[in-house]
């Protein structure tokens, strides 16, 4: 261990300015090559100096050497050591936005709300806000992990304030990515911060009438190529009818998940609840319901069937996001979503082949 730490202390010195060019960028290398495992992770962390003298390699005028840089920092950004550095150097971090490593760094900085609301503080000060990150979205092939950090950023209030910012048309800017495919780390971003936007109760009738029009962007990876009788396709939108024999599902489950936590979201209020209704949720969830062999999607898809077909709420609980839930139920209940995505992972794991559907609950006639 000690040999290590002092090849490391070695290694800062060779990033260090003083050290020159080339030393400098065989130094990143190296550095690069002993951040892809935690134990390296942990020795440069420790090193006085080697955030600060990587972010430079970053910033600096030789492209490889600042990918390589750069691509330690991202690897250095899951070490809890390397946090309090990589934060303190915010403004020199938010200077390499909105490229991709740069984007990814500040993604796992930002799955702690803390740093996240620090993020959004740096990017305010800095003028634009959001507006550089949204602007790449633009991009023909916008940085994959762009998603992960919008959602990161959007598990806060202000930082869902600015994605449904309704001047600059902000959200309507994510809905094509529910479908993209060039980059399933892009898409799940994109539809996580969807979902965080959907807590916004106030900002309902506005997500799902015509000037956002949400919900075919989020129905639509969920459906299949299905044929409906005639009266059942004029119910539903025109994006999702006469869908190709080739239209394929969302392949990812945890993003079909998050795609149905979104629209349960939008059924939190009551005119949310009749305009996911009127719009034919319920034809396409029946067929995903048939179609889904993932159980804890299909119970999250038998959850939002419940809510459509179900009884209005009593009265005092007509949003359902407004409702008073007592601290320890609140506890329980996100103890048990732990449980559940933990029984999930060893499911994963351990399931060779999918068996046989459950019925699929039956609208009633309205």
């Amino acid at each position: 261990m000690a040999a290590e730490a002092e090849a490391a202390a070695e290694l800062a010195a060779l990033l260090s300015p003083a050290a020159g060019p080339a030393a400098r960028a065989g130094a990143a290398e190296a550095a690069l090559a002993l951040s892809g495992a935690p134990a390296g992770r942990r020795l440069l962390a420790e090193r006085p100096g080697v955030v600060s003298a990587l972010l430079e390699l970053a910033a600096g005028p030789s492209p490889p050497v600042a990918r390589r840089a750069l691509g330690c920092l991202v690897n250095l950004s899951a070490e809890p050591a390397a946090r309090g550095p990589l934060l303190a150097a915010l403004p020199a971090v938010l200077g390499l936005l909105p490229g991709g490593l740069a984007c990814g760094l500040l993604a796992n900085l930002c799955r702690e709300r803390g740093a996240a609301r620090r993020v959004l503080r740096g990017l305010r000060e800095r003028g634009p806000g959001m507006a550089p990150l949204l602007r790449a979205l633009g991009e023909p092939r916008p940085p994959p992990q762009l998603g992960p950090l919008l959602c990161n950023l959007s598990q806060l209030p202000e930082g869902r304030r600015g994605l449904l910012d309704r001047s600059r048309c902000s959200v309507q800017r994510l809905l094509p990515f529910t479908q993209y495919k060039d980059s399933a780390v892009h898409r799940r971003g994109i539809v996580g911060a969807l979902r965080n936007c959907c807590f916004e109760h106030e900002d309902h009738e506005w997500l799902l009438s015509e000037e956002v029009d949400i919900l075919p962007f989020l129905l639509l990876p969920l459906a299949g190529p299905e044929e409906f009788p005639e009266d059942e396709m004029e119910r539903l939108p025109a994006d999702l009818q006469y869908l190709p024999q080739d239209k394929q599902r969302e392949e990812e489950p945890d993003i079909r998940k998050m795609l149905l936590e979104a629209i349960m979201l939008l059924t939190a209020t009551k005119a949310g609840r009749h305009i996911v209704r009127e719009k034919g949720t319920y034809l396409i969830l029946r067929e995903l319901h048939r179609w889904e062999r993932e159980p804890d999607v299909l119970a999250a898809c038998e959850k939002l069937i419940q809510v459509l077909i179900g009884d209005e709420p009593g009265p005092g609980m007509e949003n359902l996001l407004e409702v008073k839930v007592p601290e320890e139920l609140e506890q329980q209940l996100q103890r048990l979503d732990l449980e559940e995505e933990e029984r999930w992972r060893r499911e994963q794991e351990e399931r060779e082949e999918a068996q046989g559907s459950t019925p699929c609950p039956e609208e009633p006639s309205r």
